[in-house]
């Protein structure tokens, strides 16, 4: 097999997985993009080191080694993740990424930051 599969495939992973995390609202949708992109770069990984392999015959598969690293720190990844959306969601009811930016310290009323301050600024006056 060529390189050029796994590298094809590889990068339409990863642009799947970038789209997914610029595009969508969703906070768990952002960590399954996250995932993606995760793996493309897993697949990179395993398939360099197998066309490297073919040169040298004896080598130490760092690229595999590599990638089981990688899958135990996603599977951490996405467990503290999920820990955290889950928090969010049941202290603000919603996991929508937008909705959460606005409704930052101090803005949970829906003003803006400008406005926010300066009612703060006229209450201590």
């Amino acid at each position: 097999m060529h390189l050029a599969y796994p590298a094809v495939l590889s990068a339409l992973l990863f642009c799947t997985g970038l789209y997914g995390v610029l595009a969508r609202r969703n906070a768990i949708l952002v960590l399954m993009s996250v995932e993606l992109m995760l793996n493309a770069v897993n697949l990179n990984l395993v398939a360099f080191d197998v066309w490297l392999s073919k040169a040298a015959r004896d080598t130490l598969h760092s690229g595999q080694a590599l990638t089981l690293f990688t899958i135990a720190i996603a599977a951490a990844e996405i467990g503290i993740g999920l820990a955290i959306v889950l928090a969010v969601y049941r202290n603000r009811g919603t996991s929508d990424i937008d909705r959460l930016r606005d409704t930052a310290e101090g803005h949970e009323d829906g003003t803006p930051p400008d406005e926010a301050a300066d009612e703060k600024a006229e209450a201590t006056a």
